[in-house]
This record gives structure tokens, sequence and C-alpha cells, in this order.
């Protein structure tokens, strides 16, 4: 079952079981939802909250509010740990991309090891579009910190030179590369104007912090914001010629 319902229980480790007893329903509504029927709203709710994911995203085909031309609240979404995330949600950012795709990370190995998002940032590299990667430098002081922190040890550094490797496709069709060594207070993922932000909590990894799915306003705004903390770090790093 490929259904977003279906993917976001996995995600969240929750059986059909587990919603049942939790919405008071058969098993086999639960089953029915994950095949495309459409919930409740009440249960649409409840499942949203269960899994971390949006309604929107669990059911796309759900009409959107249409949203005030002076709105100014840049944040989309929040998802509770990157797992919440949709594993598609990565590929799908860089798709849109028709200019810039910025990535800031330590590893970001579980995007390196997504074929399908390495595709995109290979394709979107060889189409024009400026893609900047930056990763943390494996023999770096702040790197090994990081690794102490976590509880990996050296596995912080084995971690990176895993994703160089998964991200060399794109850096041999002209994405750019560089190494920093810098405390990471979030890992930044920008296409254009959209961002996900993944924070970084101390002693626990990247996939058990929140993200942030950020759309770029005008003016001083949070986007803005992580996107200076970008520029900092990418002109302070080592570049890397393929």
């Amino acid at each position: 079952m490929n259904h977003p319902l279906a993917r976001a229980l996995r995600s969240a480790g929750l059986t059909t079981i587990d919603i049942a007893s939790q919405l008071s329903v058969d098993p086999k509504t639960v089953q029915r939802w994950m095949t495309g029927r459409m919930p409740y709203p009440r249960h649409r709710d409840a499942l949203a909250e269960l899994t971390g994911w949006t309604t929107h995203n669990l059911w796309p085909e759900l009409p959107r509010p249409i949203e005030p031309a002076t709105q100014a609240d840049e944040v989309r979404i929040i998802y509770p740990h990157r797992a919440a995330v949709p594993a598609d949600a990565w590929s799908r950012l860089f798709a849109q991309a028709t200019t810039q795709i910025s990535i800031l990370a330590y590893s970001a190995l579980f995007l390196a090891e997504d074929i399908t998002a390495t595709t995109t940032l290979r394709k979107k590299a060889t189409a024009g579009v400026q893609v900047r990667i930056a990763l943390g430098n494996p023999d770096g002081a702040h790197i090994a910190e990081r690794g102490t922190d976590e509880g990996i040890g050296n596995g912080m550094s084995a971690r990176i030179q895993t994703a160089l490797v998964g991200f060399r496709p794109a850096i041999e069709a002209g994405a750019l590369l560089r190494l920093h060594d810098t405390t990471l207070y979030n890992s930044i993922y920008q296409a254009d104007g959209q961002l996900l932000v993944n924070t970084h909590v101390f002693g626990r990894p990247g996939a058990h912090a929140p993200v942030l799915y950020l759309r770029w306003r005008a003016g001083d705004g949070m986007a803005s914001t992580y996107m200076d903390s970008f520029e900092q770090v990418w002109s302070a790093s080592q570049e890397i010629h393929s």
C-alpha cells in the first residue's frame, strides 16, 4: 500500500490495530482508509495528530484554504521529527527548483542514500541550476565533537565519507561541494523560495529532531535568517573540486 496514510503509519511505527484501538474503529475501517477511503473529519484530525503529518499531506486531494495575500507567516508545516517528513518531500522540493538548491548539513546521509533525491540533484545541476552542498569536514574538530555528543564517536566522520560517495554523481554533473567545520544548529535544505530546516538537538541525531517547512517571503523573515546562516557557513567552508 502506497497511500500517504500507509506511509505515515509506517514512519510513525503504528499498526492498523494501534490506530483502530486509538480511534475506537474496526481494523477493517483503517485498512479501507489506507487504500483510499476518506475518513470523517474528526478521524482525519486524529490521524494527523498521531502520525505527525498534516491532513493535506495525508490526503492531498483535500481542498486547501485560500491564504490572504498579506499573510506573513512563513511556516507551512512543522514535523515533530525528520522521520515524519514524507519520504518523497526532499526530491519534490528539489524538483521544483529553477535557479538554486542549497544543502547544509553534517552528513545528510539519509539524502545521499535516496536515489530519487540524488538523481534529481544531478539532473538539476546538469540543467544549469546552481546546486551547492556543504557537508562537515570528516577530519574537523566540531564534527568529532558532534559524533561524541551523539554517542557514535568516529561514526559521524564515516557517515560523511559515505555521503560524499552518494552525492558524487551530482558533483560530477556540476554541483558545488564544500566542507565545513562549524557547530551547526540546523541543517538547511533550500530550493528557490522553499526550505526544509532540520533543527539540531544536543545528544540526538537529526532524524530525531523537528523539521520546519518554510516559504521564503520578501523581507527579513525566518527563511532569510536561515539562508543568511547558510551563506556564512558556505563562505567559510573549504572548496572541494570534483
